[in-house]
């Protein structure tokens, strides 16, 4: 099996096996992110994407039920590519119960309802998609490549197709002066959804990604412990949707997790009773290679 390092996927995808589709993210605009900066994206070769499925099975036997082809934004292949490798990877692996991509709303505007679909039947089950931000300001800042009408408009079509959507919502990315805004306009465009997943990560400063110069010269202010609970909780307050909220990741400073609407009181308390502790008992506000 072949990768070019890093690799990444999400906490979600920790027993999936990993067959790297792409190499690297064919949009790597994204000021916040580090993750491909240096890689030069390309498509690798279906034949050879196969080939690593062959060898999987061959060092693991039929161990997986899920598999995740990375890098950033797989879903940019051909419709016909993607069919054809989901296809082979579940006559493969005959357990499979999920298939999952990442898939930014830049390219997911790229596939027709129809392509969706399609993908659906091969054996696409879930996609990882970053929102980050509903607010149109702050995805300008980013340098996003969409805006909120495209995140609306690609998150509905997944959902219309049947696939599966865990929306990405990055906590403190409109910083200390857009927090309010981005709190209040993500649970806009997530209400519109109505994904399965809403999942939170804290922007972290890591060096490597173009924000990390704004940071270190103050122009961007990162939100304190308190802070960033309190826009996640102005978030909480308002989203009206039927999704699982997560916040599985080391990034953040309380571990929330609930379906909504049930579990949202169970949340809003847990925030407030950490509201109460002293900001000195969280986490170091910078995870300089998380």
């Amino acid at each position: 099996m072949r990768y070019e390092d890093p690799i990444y996927r999400p906490p979600s995808e920790a027993d999936s096996l990993l067959i790297q589709a792409t190499i690297g993210c064919p949009h790597n605009k994204c000021t916040f992110c580090g993750m491909y900066k240096g890689k030069r994206f390309r498509i690798r070769p279906v034949d050879e994407i196969k080939e690593d499925i062959l060898t999987a099975r061959k060092l693991y036997g039929d161990a997986f039920d899920s598999a995740f082809f990375p890098d950033g934004n797989t879903i940019i292949m051909r419709t016909s590519q993607l069919e054809e490798i989901f296809t082979f990877a579940r006559r493969t692996f005959p357990n499979l119960k999920r298939i999952t991509l990442y898939a930014s709303a830049k390219f997911l505007k790229l596939k027709s309802l129809a392509d969706l679909k399609r993908l659906k039947v091969a054996g696409l089950n879930r996609l990882h998609k970053g929102l980050e931000s509903g607010n149109d300001e702050i995805l300008r800042r980013i340098q996003k490549g969409a805006d909120s009408k495209l995140m609306i408009s690609t998150g509905q079509k997944v959902k219309a197709a049947g696939i599966e959507l865990s929306e990405y919502v990055l906590v403190g990315i409109g910083g200390a002066e857009l927090w309010a805004e981005h709190a209040q306009d993500t649970a806009r465009v997530l209400n519109a959804i109505n994904p399965d997943f809403i999942r939170l990560r804290t922007w972290v400063p890591v060096p490597n990604a173009p924000l990390y110069e704004d940071y270190q010269s103050g122009k961007f202010q990162l939100l304190s412990p308190h802070q960033a609970l309190k826009e996640t909780r102005l978030l909480l307050e308002n989203l009206d949707v039927s999704s699982l909220f997560l916040s599985d990741h080391i990034s953040n400073f309380v571990n929330l997790s609930g379906h909504l609407p049930r579990d949202k009181q169970n949340m809003l308390d847990k925030i407030d009773r950490a509201l109460k502790m002293d900001e000195s008992s969280f986490r170091s506000e910078i995870i300089e290679h998380l």
